[in-house]
């Protein structure tokens, strides 16, 4: 998209100039009123030259209107032509007045340069107040179902953290994935980081946008889209969603509550992983492996495949070990779930009734005791893992 654009623009500017040297507007009016050509060129190049200044003044012109949001546009028209009238009327009072006061040329211009300044008063503060407009209550095209567009904006967190791959592949993330360039710009710079675990963070995101480019369901797009006067990389993002009308894809906490202040819609994975992890409720069993000491007393702890840590009471001596524990609690955090528990045989005693099984998050079934008056009870609890 952007070889096209830039081939187009090319091409404009290359008819302009060839138009501007062989119609020759300069030559024609020398010839009209014969005179010295200034810098001693031909007039021919001087019209080619003119043709390139203007060719390339509309070229920004038309960037910059690419950048505007529709409300801006509309505002900076509605200005424009308000400030026109407003410059007219103006003129048309001035042309009414004695011509002792005001003489014939300095009517036409105070009229001409009423209009010109009244409109460009009327584009600048239009387009600064379109933000405010109401175009909803239009209705039509300009209705908020017409006007908004499926637009996902990814964050270089989301992308280095690697797991929007695996959720844009599976068709839970739809409509046009934006990726900016200022957003590729810092990731260049993170995969080009002197420290080494920078580094790798960087090239392990690089591998992610190669992969999602490469899926053929996926509709990526890369935007030039940039805002000079704004610096920091989360700001520009915050601009360019209002702009695009987008939703921000990001892991970052700060970026996530940030954008909500401003109004735009954010997708936290983070969010969504925690959302799908698994719902164990206090008094169920699970079968789980003590990794390490805890932070208390005595205390286990244990990961669930999802990675939920479990703090189970009185484990320490089962580290290394699969362990039959019975849940407590369930602790929800910013950070994510914790589930709390304690071993299968001291939970027994104390329980008053059959707790249900949860196979760290498995199917659950209902509990059965083993009765085996030789030995203590234990929650039968199947693992992939044979033995301790």
């Amino acid at each position: 998209m952007r070889t096209n654009t830039v081939l187009i623009r090319v091409i404009f500017i290359g008819i302009l100039g060839g138009a501007g040297y062989v119609l020759d507007p300069i030559g024609a009016n020398y010839a009209a009123q014969p005179a010295a050509a200034p810098f001693g060129l031909p007039t021919s190049v001087l019209s080619a030259l003119l043709a390139l200044v203007i060719a390339v003044a509309i070229i920004l012109f038309e960037i910059r209107i690419q950048q505007a949001s529709l409300k801006t546009l509309i505002g900076a028209a509605i200005g424009s032509i308000m400030g026109i009238v407003g410059g007219v009327l103006i003129g048309f009072l001035i042309s009414y007045q004695e011509s002792s006061a005001v003489h014939g040329p300095m009517k036409a211009f105070l009229t001409l340069a009423l209009a010109f300044i009244m409109a460009y008063v009327g584009l600048m503060v239009g387009a600064a107040k379109g933000d405010y407009l109401d175009l909803s209550a239009l209705g039509g095209i300009f209705s908020d179902k017409a006007t908004r567009r499926d637009v996902k904006i990814l964050d270089t967190s989301v992308i280095i953290d690697g797991r929007i791959a695996d959720v844009a592949e599976t068709g839970f993330l739809s409509g046009t994935i934006v990726i900016p360039q200022f957003i590729l710009r810092e990731l260049q710079q993170v995969a080009d980081s002197p420290d080494s675990s920078k580094r790798q963070r960087g090239r392990r995101g690089l591998d992610m946008l190669n992969r999602l480019q490469s899926n053929p369901s996926l509709d990526i797009q890369i935007v030039d889209t940039d805002f000079q006067a704004v610096k920091e990389v989360d700001l520009k993002l915050l601009e360019l969603s209002k702009q695009l009308d987008g939703v921000v894809v990001t892991n970052d906490f700060n970026l996530n509550k940030v954008a909500q202040l401003h109004g735009i819609q954010v997708l936290n994975i983070n969010e969504l992983a925690n959302s799908l992890k698994p719902v164990v409720l206090p008094g169920e069993a699970m079968r789980v492996f003590i990794l390490k000491e805890g932070k208390e007393y005595n205390q286990g702890v244990a990961y669930l495949d999802d990675g939920t840590m479990v703090v189970v009471d009185n484990a320490r001596r089962m580290i290394g070990k699969n362990a039959d524990i019975a849940v407590t609690s369930v602790l929800q955090t910013t950070a994510g779930k914790m589930i709390f528990g304690r071993l299968w045989e001291d939970a027994e005693g104390s329980a008053s009734g059959e707790p249900r099984v949860a196979n760290a998050g498995g199917q659950r079934r209902p509990f059965q005791r083993e009765q085996r008056p030789s030995a203590p009870a234990h929650a039968p609890v199947r693992s992939a893992e044979q033995g301790d």
